[in-house]
């Protein structure tokens, strides 16, 4: 192959180029041509070589390590020296410049891993997942500590401080990489298996765990000696930082994303917000002496528990980061390393036995602790081939190691080498035990009923806006708002229109029926994301196409609208209601309160009839009688029209459940712990029918997924529109 000695051609010129232009070699001091050049060929050799790994099924950041081994004295400081030293002078303050993007790559780093820490998923699988990583850490943190002590002095950068560097060498071999270990597990289609959420987990409880050690050890680093006073007020510090950030710091967080995402109107100034997060977090974590990524992580954890925006700002975050700061920062780790040590017989036989430590190490006791926690040995044996892979966190820790001197450069490299080696060890092994587990009845269950509520209408919803008056029309929306935000712990913002006042009564309303459905969703499988619902009301005396058109531009997934009145004189939907709905491009729901609703909206019985066909928006509609039905505990009956025209053959197969959406409306009633009673009608009336069976079934609320007409944002169809003009009874549509 030719790309060898392509690249290091291309190496020689542009490092000649730029060491002329910097004047290196010449007295000339740091350069930011020579910086360029450098984040040009990381980020160039990362990627290709990121690429290759990914088409030989290991993770494209082992490509970005294997790219600074290649740039560095490991391989092109062998090859050709000067052109390495062209290209990465040895002078510290050019190498501080990539080294000051690469800290700041360690606490973007972090902050994305804290943000793809699944903490309900931890809750879920508690127990094993405790038990796997409390001795999956102590056992080979035991045998790497043990390791640390009996080093010789001349591996050591200070020997007096040999239990620091005891301690960082534990922590290097007991962590494992949850981004690697997700990502694996993600790919083979395992991450919602019940071994794949304990591997997740426990790879979840190990990054917190080794984070506090680092931050830890790092004090005991700045005391310089065993202080346990020092060391107990470093500890006590990081648990009361935890302890705040956790309870406190989440709403404080949501506040801040909120503000910042309806407050300012400057581009991107929720992640500037969350990178200002991360950086005063980290400031704390080092003013109460314990290291930086503690905080950044925290922050990402803090993040990632927002019930709102979630899924954008990983968005916008991993783009930068990934494609800027994570290949400088691996890049610049295989830079550090110096694999040409290994000749050197008996650092290379140290270096096999801290890999054969780490992985035996952590295999025996993820093993014993799956054992321990309740898993077969089937599945302790696939959960201790997931958490040998070190991965991202190691380099992470050996960089820190290296930085604050607890580490030298012989064991930096030695660990970066562990990490490599267990790292592409790890996906055939976890292929090889994962593919050895066969999937049971009652995991086939949950898989299929998780994969049904993520393809799901509400469980996509993050955000919530109600546009309502205070009248009974507008409270009835409010109470409807609250059973759907309620079932996940979304925030609602009600904009009321009319005049100012004192009473709160519509988010009242909402909050009241929040509380209600969470109650009735403790048993259930939303339970996880149910939490206290936020409620902002927002008094507008302005017309209902502007008010919501202002509060719509912040962003929201689905808007209920509760004004009075409903219905125009002449048919149709009344003015404020459909230029209030044209306002909105994202899913609506048009909410009329009639009957029972009319005299007490909060408290009135609710029996949901469900009207549903074979369409996408039918489907979704259920999906929210279904939500509704179980905030209140309220009986639920599904009407199911088929055109006249159909067989008798055919009604008798729809009996059956040969409708799709049939089918999935049931499915999501029976994972609901709702029974429901079920109406087959073939007709070529069906306004006649839903009418009919409203009255027939005494049911107070008709539910309708409509469609809006192509051009026509609050045009639904004369179905619906019949419907809503005849109907005695409440009716709410959700138009998509």
């Amino acid at each position: 192959m030719r790309v060898r000695p392509a690249l290091l051609a291309l190496t020689g010129v542009l490092a000649a180029g730029s060491a002329q232009a910097a004047g290196i070699g010449s007295g000339g001091g740091p350069s930011e041509v020579v910086l360029i050049v450098q984040i040009v060929l990381l980020l160039a050799v990362g990627r290709l070589l990121g690429e290759a790994m990914l088409r030989v099924g290991q993770p494209a950041v082992m490509g970005q390590l294997l790219a600074g081994l290649l740039l560095g004295p490991s391989v092109l400081g062998a090859v050709w020296p000067e052109a390495q030293h062209w290209l990465f002078p040895p002078g510290r303050d050019q190498k501080a410049l990539l080294d000051g993007i690469a800290q700041l790559g360690i606490l973007l780093l972090l902050l994305m891993t804290g943000l793809e820490t699944d903490l309900a998923l931890v809750r879920r699988v508690r127990r094993a997942a405790v038990s796997v990583s409390v001795t999956g850490v102590a056992v080979p943190f035991g045998c790497g500590f043990l390791l640390g002590q009996f080093l010789p002095e001349a591996m050591l950068p200070h020997p007096e401080l040999r239990l620091v560097t005891a301690l960082f060498l534990g922590t290097a071999l007991a962590i494992s990489s949850v981004k690697i270990v997700a990502m694996v597990v993600r790919e083979m289609n395992f991450l919602r298996r019940n071994v794949g959420q304990v591997i997740v987990a426990s790879a979840i409880i190990d990054d917190t765990i080794g984070w506090v050690i680092i931050a830890v050890i790092f004090s005991l680093a700045q005391a310089g000696t065993l202080d346990p006073w020092a060391i107990g007020r470093s500890l006590a510090g990081t648990l009361v930082f935890l302890g705040l950030s956790l309870t406190v710091g989440r709403s404080l967080v949501f506040r801040l994303i909120r503000w910042a995402n309806d407050s300012l109107r400057s581009e991107a100034a929720v992640i500037t917000a969350i990178l200002v997060l991360m950086g005063v977090l980290a400031l704390l974590t080092q003013a109460i002496g314990v290291h930086t990524v503690l905080g950044a992580f925290v922050a990402g954890l803090l993040v990632g528990q927002s019930p709102i925006l979630t899924k954008r700002i990983d968005a916008q975050l991993r783009g930068v980061v990934t494609a800027l700061f994570a290949p400088i920062f691996f890049g610049l780790a295989g830079l550090s390393a110096d694999l040409t040590i290994l000749r050197d017989p008996r650092l290379l036989l140290l270096t096999l036995a801290l890999i054969a430590i780490a992985s035996l190490g952590k295999f025996a006791g993820a093993f014993a602790g799956g054992l321990m926690g309740g898993l077969r040995r089937s599945e302790s044996l696939a959960l201790a081939c997931g958490m040998n892979a070190r991965g991202s966190t190691e380099v992470i820790v050996a960089s820190i190691g290296l930085g604050m001197g607890a580490l030298s450069q012989d064991l930096f490299t030695m660990i970066v080498a562990m990490a490599l080696i267990t790292t592409l060890a790890m996906p055939p092994s976890l292929r090889w035990a994962l593919h050895r587990l066969p999937l049971k009845g009652e995991e086939k269950e949950r898989l299929a009923r998780e994969a049904a509520e993520e393809r799901g209408f509400v469980a996509n919803l993050e955000r919530l806006l109600v546009a309502a008056d205070d009248g009974p029309k507008g409270r009835f929306a409010a109470r409807l708002a609250g059973l759907v935000a309620g079932s996940r712990g979304m925030p609602v913002t009600v904009v009321r229109l009319g005049p100012e006042t004192d009473d709160a009564v519509l988010s009242d309303a909402v909050a009241e029926a929040a509380r209600g459905a969470r109650r009735g969703t403790e048993q259930g499988p939303a339970n996880e994301e149910a939490g206290t619902v936020e409620v902002t009301e927002l008094a507008r005396a302005m017309p209902a196409a502007e008010a919501v058109g202002e509060e719509a531009a912040k962003g929201y997934d689905l808007l209920i609208v509760g004004i009075d009145p409903t219905v125009a004189p002449g048919g149709g939907l009344a003015d404020a209601v459909a230029q209030a709905a044209e306002r909105f491009d994202g899913p609506l729901a048009i909410a009329a309160a009639r009957g029972a609703h009319r005299h007490d909206p909060e408290r009135a019985a609710l029996s949901v009839l469900a009207v549903i066909d074979d369409t996408r928006a039918a489907r979704r509609g259920a999906e929210i009688a279904v939500t509704l039905a179980r905030g209140a505990d309220a009986p639920l009956t599904v009407l199911f029209l088929s055109d006249a025209a159909g067989t008798r053959r055919r009604l008798a197969g729809l009996a059956q459940g040969d409708s799709a959406a049939l089918r999935d409306v049931l499915d999501l009633a029976e994972q609901a712990g709702l029974r429901v009673r079920m109406q087959v009608r073939a007709t070529r009336a069906p306004e006649r029918e839903i009418l009919r069976q409203a009255r027939a079934g005494d049911h107070d609320l008709i539910v309708m997924g409509v469609t809006r007409r192509a051009g026509e944002g609050a045009a639904f169809g004369p179905l619906a529109e019949t419907v809503l003009e005849a109907s005695d009874r409440s009716v709410l549509f959700l138009a998509s």
